[in-house]
């Protein structure tokens, strides 16, 4: 069974596209057992309320402070982790009433690039097992199709079929996460999450990872959720960027949008953050440094949850949770004063 690689239809823009996933007031809260008999006495609200749109074919990045929900949301949208409520629709289908055999049908067209390449790959199985076991699992093909699939796989992904029966401890942190990309793309996807992917990688070797992403979603049609807290790689990969805290997204625009004019407070945090290549400019650029440690998720603050760190805060952001609401065309934002 070979890889197809024709590109289909070009994307339509604008209003036109596609919609390939709507999640819609996603929440996913962890209870807090205490006692002996384990009783309920809290929760941690890792999502709390998020709502958005992937088009076919685009990368979504998602950016924020670690602990802020990230991982968990992607989990969530691919039914990893049950969710406590809401909506995640894949292309017609609502995920979160699907369990069993009817939610491993759809598990080919949606696949995970997890961020630990080391401990996402089992240490007892062959680069060769590791990628036929979804193969297998699915029911892809004869044993010989399969092994001619796993060879285009290497070759897709930058490494040597003739590598194929080792392990993944003979092999670099960039090459175990090239397997794990060969896995994920192994069953031709339509979604892919991808974890932070570079977060465990040597900076040589993160762009040639996000370039080989780059590459594959041009050959193969894939569509991204990009989860990363480095602002520069996001830049470089994503069409539009949703920015969360404590587990709700502060602001969603087109990349440029987000780099060039962000509107919520944090987010010019987070950007002011990233260091410019010219010192001249980086000596003098004003800095937004906010103060405070992140609120627990398990007892966020009232109204705006930001804003015991906001620099711009007044009373009323404490005693009323700002709307969600697209202020320009495709540009949203939750700020009272944005």
């Amino acid at each position: 069974m070979s890889v197809e690689l024709e590109v289909e239809a070009e994307t339509p823009s604008g209003d036109d596209r596609e919609v390939l996933l709507r999640v819609k007031d996603l929440k996913k809260h962890f209870p807090i057992m205490k006692g002996i008999v384990r009783r309920k006495v809290g929760a941690v609200k890792a999502v709390d309320g998020v709502t958005f749109e992937i088009y076919r074919g685009e990368t979504l990045g998602l950016v924020g402070e670690s602990g802020c929900g990230k991982s968990t949301t992607g989990r969530v949208i691919l039914q990893l982790d049950p969710a406590t409520s809401g909506s995640v629709n894949l292309d017609g289908n609502e995920l979160t009433t699907l369990s069993g055999s009817a939610l491993r049908r759809l598990r080919p067209n949606m696949q995970m690039v997890f961020q630990d390449p080391h401990a996402s790959l089992n240490p007892r199985m062959t680069v060769s097992s590791i990628i036929d076991e979804p193969l297998q699992e699915h029911k892809r093909g004869k044993k010989a199709e399969r092994h001619e699939t796993i060879e285009e796989l290497l070759l897709l992904v930058g490494l040597s079929p003739a590598h194929a029966n080792r392990y993944p401890h003979e092999f670099s942190g960039g090459q175990r996460q090239r397997i794990g990309i060969a896995r994920a793309i192994a069953l031709k996807p339509d979604f892919v999450v991808c974890d932070e992917p570079i977060a465990a990688l040597d900076v040589s070797i993160q762009a040639q990872v996000v370039n080989l992403l780059a590459s594959l979603q041009d050959e193969l049609r894939l569509t991204y959720l990009f989860i990363s807290h480095d602002l520069s790689m996001v830049r470089h990969l994503a069409d539009r960027v949703a920015v969360m805290y404590l587990g709700k997204l502060v602001e969603l625009a087109p990349v440029d949008e987000v780099y060039d004019n962000p509107l919520h407070p944090y987010t010019q945090a987070l950007h002011s953050a990233v260091p410019t290549p010219n010192p001249v400019m980086e000596s003098i650029r004003s800095r937004v440094i906010l103060e405070g440690d992140i609120p627990s998720p398990s007892n966020p603050p009232s109204g705006c949850t930001f804003h015991t760190r906001c620099p711009v805060a007044k009373a009323e952001c404490s005693q009323r949770t700002p709307e969600w609401r697209e202020v320009s065309d495709g540009h949203w934002v939750s700020c009272h004063f944005a």
